[in-house]
C-alpha cells in the first residue's frame, strides 16, 4: 500500500485493530499469519505480516498479506455495509 504521509508498520497494525470487520494476525515467528483456511466461512478480513515496503526509500509505503472469504465478504456484502453506513449518517 502507498500512502501520502510515513507511515510504520505498528501505526498501521494499531489502525487496523480498531477497524471493524479486520482482525490483524500477525505474529510470524509463532505461526500466526493470515491464511485463506483460517478465513473460510468468517467475515472478517485478516490482515497481518505487515512490514514497511523495502522498495521505496521513504517510509511511505508498507506490504502485508490480506485473507478473507469472498463468498461471504465479497462485493455484494460490501455493498450492503456501505449502504448501511451511507444511511446511518443520513447521507441517503
Amino acid at each position: 500500500m502507498e500512502f501520502e504521509e510515513d507511515i510504520t508498520p505498528a501505526e498501521a497494525r494499531e489502525i487496523l485493530a480498531q477497524a471493524e470487520g479486520v482482525k490483524v494476525v500477525d505474529d510470524p515467528l509463532n505461526g500466526g499469519y493470515p491464511m485463506p483456511l483460517d478465513a473460510t466461512a468468517k467475515y472478517d478480513v485478516l490482515a497481518g505480516r505487515i512490514r514497511q515496503d523495502i522498495s521505496r526509500k521513504d517510509k511511505k509505503g508498507l506490504d502485508m498479506f490480506v485473507s478473507g472469504d469472498q463468498l461471504l465478504r465479497g462485493a455484494a456484502l460490501n455493498a450492503v455495509e456501505i449502504a448501511e453506513h451511507l444511511i446511518k449518517r443520513g447521507l441517503v
